[in-house]
């Protein structure tokens, strides 16, 4: 049996070949009896081994590689779901310039951290030392270096998309606040490069990274055709070209924000105290002023409410007669370009159908009884029909009658006990008494006298009566006609 191993037909394909040729030679040199024996037991020996080889399964060449642990376990490593999104993680493009870094401290204020993208390591040493010097805790103030702001190396322009996402790592929101600078008028192709290309660069990486939300800052005007878009289009089309980010930014699919503010030139940090934030939809504004840290503050705003800001496109200004209102506020009054998506429902939110049914239930168990009242008092009943209809007549009809008069009474009796002096009025008062005749009073000159004794009002004069009517109310009047004495005349002179 080992010779036939030996046989086998993936070792020696060629063995029935191999067989003849040593029949031929073993017949040329030996008779032909030993010859022809041989060749039989060969022929034998061929059978018995093409039959094994059929009936067992191929054996495997050493050069095939065995199958263990560690290929099974790449392919899952292959298709394992990408790292989740960190919520409090921002990616901030541009972190050294006047939004951009001012961007940066509002976010870490608000308790973020922040992945600052700059192109040279060395020009970022002074946005990592004005967050230091940020009004925050003493220990929080020595740790932000090292835990709330990360400066990485990332030159949108030159790096592949792979560098790209690579340096926005598990960011859930990009803020991209890139442009061209106005000390680089002589360069024709830095709108192009840099408010175009680096920032569509971006929207690609950022939709190869899946993150949550991108807010990107270009400017006021940019959909307008005419003064003064005119003029910003002189240096080398830029409003053009931050329109085409624009609609990069829109087609991506991403929840995005974008921002147009007006001229920031010449506005300083201290703007804000004289003039109150404007926001407006989309082709709103001409022209306008705002500030640096406004936008700044708008967008950390954004960073906290990114379903007030889903799918937006706001223009920015600040003037002086504008209302002092929460962005928040200014955000939600500004209409979205798609409806945010559903609130995702946390486990405490998710409550059993039985839970949810005993929430609507009350408290108490008395308000069961809320539609029921106190029964009504039957009404009242002749007693003396019904005492008549199932007693027997035994009362005489004298008592009958007292008791119908009383019923009648008390049913025609008012529930005013006043109503009984409805008919009674006062007393008239009495009348005045007859002047007295006892004296005798002189009016105007006049004496007037009336007898004593007499005590009879009708022997009095009538004319007494008429001068009594006619007394003056003032006690002077009986000096009327009196005069002053004249002086006397002068005697004549005497001689």
């Amino acid at each position: 049996m080992d010779t036939v191993a030996s046989l086998s037909p993936l070792r020696h394909p060629s063995a029935s070949s191999a067989c003849k040729l040593s029949t031929a030679a073993s017949t040329t040199s030996r008779p032909a009896a030993a010859s022809s024996r041989r060749l039989l037991k060969l022929k034998q020996r061929i059978i018995i081994s093409t039959a094994t080889a059929s009936n067992s399964p191929p054996a495997r060449p050493r050069s095939w590689p065995r199958a263990n642990s560690a290929s099974s376990a790449a392919k899952t490593t292959t298709a394992a779901e990408p790292p989740q999104k960190e919520k409090d993680l921002v990616f901030v493009a541009g972190a050294t310039g006047r939004v951009g870094s001012r961007a940066v401290r509002e976010l870490i204020k608000l308790g973020f951290r922040v992945r600052a993208a700059v192109r040279n390591a060395q020009r970022a040493s002074s946005l990592v030392q004005s967050v230091q010097q940020l009004k925050l805790d003493v220990d929080a103030a020595a740790a932000i270096s090292r835990e709330m702001l990360e400066i990485v190396e990332c030159d949108l322009e030159k790096q592949p998309q792979e560098g790209i996402v690579k340096a926005i790592g598990n960011a859930s929101l990009v803020v991209c606040s890139i442009g061209a600078s106005e000390k680089e008028i002589l360069d024709v192709t830095g709108p192009y490069r840099i408010d175009y290309l680096a920032a569509s660069n971006l929207v690609q990486a950022a939709t190869a990274a899946k993150v949550e939300h991108f807010i990107l800052v270009t400017s006021l005007g940019t959909n307008k055709i005419g003064f003064p878009a005119f003029l910003l289009n002189l240096f080398w089309g830029v409003l053009c070209w931050k329109r085409r980010a624009e609609e990069a930014l829109i087609s991506s699919g991403i929840p995005y924000t974008i921002v147009r503010p007006g001229g920031m030139e010449r506005p300083t940090d201290a703007f804000k105290e004289t003039h109150n934030l404007v926001v407006a939809a989309e082709d709103t504004y001409v022209g306008g002023l705002v500030s640096n840290l406004q936008v700044a503050e708008l967008i950390g705003c954004m960073a906290k409410n990114r379903r007030a800001a889903y799918c937006k496109v706001v223009e920015v200004v600040a003037e002086t007669t504008a209302p002092l209102l929460p962005m928040e506020q200014l955000l939600s009054a500004v209409p979205s370009k798609r409806e945010p998506p559903a609130e995702e429902e946390t486990e405490e939110v998710k409550k059993p159908a039985a839970a949810t049914a005993g929430a609507g239930r009350p408290l108490s168990p008395y308000t069961a009884y809320e539609g029921l009242k106190p029964p009504s008092s039957p009404p009242p009943t002749p007693s003396s029909s019904r005492s008549n209809d199932s007693l027997p007549n035994k009362k005489p009809q004298q008592a009958e009658e007292v008791e119908a008069a009383a019923s009648s009474r008390t049913s025609s009796r008012p529930l005013s006990p006043y109503t009984a002096f409805v008919d009674l009025k006062p007393p008239p008062p009495p009348p005045p008494p007859p002047p007295s005749s006892s004296s005798s009073v002189t009016y105007g000159g006049t004496n007037s006298s009336s007898g004593i004794g007499s005590s009879n009002p009708s022997d009095q004069p009538q004319g007494e009566n008429e001068v009594k009517q006619q007394r003056p109310l003032s006690p002077y009047t009986r000096y009327a006609e009196l005069k002053p004495p004249s002086s006397p005349t002068p005697s004549a002179p005497k001689t």
